[in-house]
């Protein structure tokens, strides 16, 4: 009993020392573990004069009960409760509301209007946030961490574009310089045609081309302009990379904000709407989500069945046309029609039966695609109509371009929801 009373004596680490065993075995374990300890909690211990970053945080939900009364639910805040509200009928509120809505409509057209550049990579980010994010949910069941899971999917993404950049830019670049080195000859080709001989005869087309070209070359402003093109074509390069680096960056900020982003945003609809509005917002981003991944593998599925065709029958540039082939194919609808027009239009050169034999293959493609893969792929994806999801692609292409045309079809399928779900129910009440 004696043994259990007495303090064991304290090391200079701050470990009690035990006492060596009667048999002469080493205590050094017990002692070693114990001055781990200490220095772990003293790793743990906060820097002094150190203090924690502030952060801007949502205010806490207030009890039903007490946001009907009015009352303050938390106490601690420092700032009071909130006071009434004013008369929405008041002569002031009216006229101050009215006044301040039209200067906040002419403040954001004119930075709308100043900032369209960034606003289009915002939307893009936002797109590629929204389509990497069941990836991210899906290894979040895996029980990985959000962050591991950001981590894991931008840098299987990023390595997926650098490998496939790199494999095929060479090729590219090769199957370039060979159609600008076999141009002249196709052109020359061209005039010496028995076609271009008997309009040259009838119209004098010949002389007139060198007509405009003597023009052409003695005029210092189109000389200028080529020049000023080449420079504004750098500039173009130059400004994709920048654009690319912002779009990449702001992908990953909203990826990884994106839970505390939607909780920001279903704060702002009032309380007894909030559940349908956060049902409404998850329905959208999963039909986003779900699209954006959806109309990737189609893409690649339709430039991979492309690639293997143009392989068989020998059709030139096959690698350059199979990157053109996938690039068109993101825009849903007309995508896979421009690209057939493209490769078809090169394969004439190997022959009519080589263009009609490709056509015939890639056009029945399309409708396997449109019967079979896409349904499978995108059923978890959007349903929009068809006359809707054309009309969708052509306004969007117009208004934003490719960009545009990228995001039609969710954007549409997200409108016909809001309809459905708020304006129709509300009107079938009525």
């Amino acid at each position: 009993m004696k043994d259990h009373l007495e303090p064991r004596p304290i090391d200079e680490s701050g470990s009690s020392v035990v006492d060596a065993p009667a048999d002469g075995t080493s205590a050094s374990v017990p002692v070693r573990t114990g001055r781990l300890a200490a220095i772990t909690r003293k790793l743990r211990q906060p820097i002094p004069g150190a203090r924690t970053r502030v952060r801007f945080e949502m205010p806490p939900e207030d009890e039903p009960v007490a946001a009907a009364e009015g009352i303050k639910a938390d106490e601690d805040n420092g700032f009071g409760a909130p006071g009434p509200r004013m008369s929405s009928q008041h002569p002031l509120y009216v006229g101050f509301m009215g006044t301040a809505g039209v200067g906040v409509a002419l403040l954001v057209f004119y930075i709308a209007s100043n900032t369209t550049q960034l606003i289009l990579w915002i939307v893009a980010a936002l797109f590629i946030a929204l389509g990497l994010d069941p990836v991210v949910r899906w290894l979040e069941t895996r029980k990985v961490p959000r962050p591991g899971g950001i981590l894991i999917s931008v840098s299987v993404l990023v390595l997926a574009v650098a490998g496939f950049f790199a494999t095929l830019i060479p090729t590219i670049v090769e199957q370039v310089s060979e159609i600008v080195r076999q141009a002249p000859e196709w052109i020359r080709g061209f005039l010496d045609s028995d076609f271009f001989r008997t309009v040259d005869s009838q119209f004098g087309v010949r002389d007139r081309i060198t007509t405009e070209l003597d023009k052409f070359v003695k005029d210092p402003e189109a000389m200028g302009g080529i020049f000023g093109g080449v420079v504004g074509f750098g500039s173009t390069v130059a400004n994709g990379l920048f654009g690319t680096l912002i779009v990449l960056v702001l992908s990953l900020y909203f990826l990884a904000a994106l839970p505390s982003m939607k909780r920001w945003a279903y704060r702002l609809a009032p309380r007894s709407r909030r559940p349908r509005v956060e049902a409404l917002s998850e329905a959208i981003t999963d039909s986003v989500g779900n699209y954006v991944i959806g109309q990737a593998c189609v893409a690649l599925l339709n430039a991979l069945f492309a690639f293997i065709v143009m392989s068989i029958l020998g059709i030139p540039f096959s690698v350059l046309l199979a990157f053109v082939v996938a690039l068109l194919a993101f825009i849903p609808l007309v995508g896979g029609m421009i690209a057939a027009v493209v490769v078809i239009l090169v394969a004439l050169t190997a022959g009519w039966q080589t263009a009609v034999i490709y056509a015939i293959a890639y056009f029945a493609y399309l409708q396997f695609e449109a019967y079979f893969i896409s349904p499978r792929i995108m059923q978890r994806a959007v349903a929009v109509p068809g006359a809707v999801a054309v009309i969708s692609v052509i306004a969007g292409g117009s208004l934003l371009g490719v960009l545009g045309a990228l995001i039609a079809i969710p954007t549409a399928a997200a409108i016909m929801l809001l309809i459905k779900e708020v304006f129709i129910m509300r009107q079938d009440r009525h």
